[in-house]
């Protein structure tokens, strides 16, 4: 009960702040202050304006906002978000767009689950859907699914990426971003062995943490000097009585927000001054460049206990996808066992989430797999975001990303044998 009470606290916080930005804003932007000569009314109308904003968005789940895309015919095609694969605790979704031929490129974008919803990779979408079908996995929050569902852990997690994969079929090429890549190299070695035939045809691992002793970062360093005894008493709560997960035991997005800001909270603090500043001066609107960003970075989702502390304990501190040794409903994963789907990592010089090493690390564990099928490529200048959110991913990732996927195109082999299975099923 205390952890229901703690925390209901947290969302009492949350909702007591967004009022004071609120009533501060309301207050200070009165007609009848319009003639103050006091700067001080308009900074702290302001800073009413911009903590209002912030503490909302904690709470809101943000719409993808992709209403359209240019064609090859120039033209503007709409664009329909489908839900493909729908599950308890994550959906595969499609990005259709309307009027517009398939595209001979599939992809399957592998959002991380780490705090942010899938939305935070919506300019990656943005960027691809123009010249791919794009679909990509959409985690829901832990605080609005049931108890009755049941749990959902790394293992759980690989599974169902599992079950997109064979929906999706052997013509698809994947793409994993931070957190995802280890437990996607896992589902396609998964598959290698209980499925080969739907394989996807490439696999690109972006910024994840493969070997997290490869390059030691804050992130690893806590997961490293944290019990997990620590971690289950001191970050875990369980969802209060305001959402449909009352109960179920939580890793809060509104804690792992605070790890990450804290993590660059000089960087942070300035931006919000100089919004204040901007603000008070009658230079900010809607969509400006800050709002944009921390509309997306402070919109959080909980995270399953089972999957937060599974992920340290597998994933970072035993370093299971780095040994090789990672089970699956106690069956072994054999990451040797992929011969057959080329694998591409990308990092960046300067991430400090998952410093370059960790990701490149993958390519040592592909045993099976000859040279010819590996690559690899390390962004100068770009940290984690800009791997694939920022100019770096625009200007160089994303086309060297399109160039690896246009090589290994021509699997028509295992295509041409999965459509005979779908179409066996559909009788």
């Amino acid at each position: 009960m205390r952890y229901m009470a703690t925390y209901d606290l947290m969302e009492s916080v949350r909702l007591t702040s967004e009022w004071y930005g609120s009533t501060a804003k309301a207050l200070c932007s009165h007609p009848a202050l319009g003639l103050a000569t006091n700067p001080l009314v308009s900074l702290t109308a302001a800073w009413g304006e911009v903590t209002e904003r912030s503490f909302r968005r904690m709470q809101v789940k943000p719409a993808w906002n992709i209403n359209s895309v240019v064609g090859e015919d120039g033209r503007d095609h709409l664009v329909d978000v489908i839900r493909m694969v729908k599950k308890p605790f994550g959906d595969l979704i499609h990005f259709e767009v309307q009027g517009r031929r398939e595209m001979p490129r599939k992809v399957l974008l592998v959002a991380p689950m780490s705090g942010h919803y899938a939305t935070l990779l919506r300019s990656t979408v943005v960027s691809l859907l123009p010249d791919c079908e794009v679909y990509t996995t959409d985690w829901h929050n832990a605080r609005d699914i049931p108890v009755s569902a049941g749990k959902f852990d790394v293992e759980d997690y690989t599974l169902y990426l599992v079950e997109f994969m064979k929906f999706l079929g052997p013509d698809t090429h994947v793409i994993a971003v931070c957190q995802p890549a280890p437990l996607t190299l896992a589902a396609t070695a998964y598959l290698a062995e209980e499925d080969p035939e739907a394989q996807p045809n490439s696999l690109t691992l972006i910024g994840g943490p493969i070997d997290p002793a490869a390059a030691p970062t804050e992130v690893t360093d806590f997961g490293r000097t944290m019990t997990m005894g620590q971690l289950e008493h001191f970050v875990l709560q369980r969802v209060g009585f305001k959402y449909a997960g009352a109960g179920r035991m939580v890793y809060p997005g509104l804690q792992q927000l605070a790890s990450f800001m804290a993590m660059n909270s000089e960087t942070h603090a300035t931006a919000f001054f100089d919004q204040i500043v901007r603000g008070a001066r009658g230079k900010t609107n809607e969509f400006d460049r800050h709002n944009r960003f921390y509309d997306e970075y402070l919109a959080v989702m909980d995270m399953t206990a089972e999957f937060y502390l599974s992920t340290v304990e597998r994933i970072f501190k035993k370093r299971e996808i780095a040994r090789d040794v990672f089970t699956v409903r106690g069956k072994p994963v054999n990451i040797g066992a992929i011969t057959d789907v080329a694998v591409q990592t990308v990092e960046g010089a300067n991430d400090d989430i998952s410093a370059p090493g960790q990701c490149v690390a993958a390519l040592d564990l592909l045993t099976g797999l000859d040279a010819s099928r590996k690559a690899s490529h390390l962004e100068p200048g770009a940290g984690h975001y800009g791997i694939f959110a920022g100019k770096s991913w625009r200007n160089n990732i994303r086309p060297l990303v399109l160039e690896f996927i246009d090589a290994n195109m021509t699997h028509d082999r295992r295509r041409l044998r999965f459509a005979n299975i779908r179409s066996l099923h559909a009788r």
